[in-house]
């Protein structure tokens, strides 16, 4: 461990942030390196060590004073991350099962189910425009995380459904070997969707807790 009052102060507002792994680092090591050169200016005016990093950490505010806005911002950044993982991924998956079903039609708890699967990517579509120009004129909606974060669950519960109700299908028609493929990515999606959903939804209870 460490004793750099530097290193700790980097180490315990990481501790306390929750968001997108790369933007976090890259969020705290700039704090740091801020920090870092608070620090020597003062030193370089003749305050000890110890002083000048009271002084910089009075400037910069302590990590409790730092965790809402930071904590606002990557939870910005991981509701943007989970919507663009629904808006890509669901749509591929929609499309594959049609190629798959081409010339058949879906059967009615597969269209159901597509259907959601349509209304979540619609949701989250929406969502990155909102987080995104528009976020810069308007305050996030404080429920948006969460309605990003089950709009992913929902997304990822009925991919596998859908899923389970066309493998049974094909056994009425000669699609196996386009269906085995398809179950795959189904399965890959669905891991992929869910675990960001559940970031969204640990960033919005940090936020609010912040």
């Amino acid at each position: 461990m460490s004793n750099d009052p530097l290193d700790e102060y980097a180490a315990e507002l990481s501790a306390a942030l929750h968001g997108p792994a790369r933007a976090k680092a890259r969020m705290v090591g700039e704090i740091r390196d801020g920090l870092a050169d608070a620090v020597a200016e003062h030193a370089a005016e003749g305050l000890p060590r110890r002083e000048a990093v009271e002084a910089a950490v009075r400037e910069f505010g302590t990590v409790g004073e730092l965790v809402p806005s930071c904590q606002r911002e990557l939870t910005i950044g991981q509701t943007r991350a989970t919507s663009r993982v629904v808006a890509l991924t669901v749509p591929v998956l929609i499309v594959c099962w049609l190629a798959v079903w081409s010339g058949h039609e879906l059967p009615e708890a597969a269209q159901a189910l597509a259907a959601v699967a349509v209304v979540a990517v619609l949701a989250a579509g929406v969502t990155l425009v909102t987080t995104g120009a528009l976020a810069r004129r308007l305050p996030m909606p404080p429920l948006l995380p969460l309605v990003a974060a089950w709009t992913g669950t929902t997304a990822s519960v009925a991919m596998p459904l859908a899923t389970v109700v066309l493998v049974v299908a094909a056994s009425e028609h000669r699609a196996w070997p386009l269906v085995l493929p398809a179950a795959v990515l189904s399965v890959v999606s669905h891991g992929v969707v869910a675990a960001s959903a559940r970031a969204c939804r640990e960033c919005a209870r940090q936020l609010s807790a912040s």
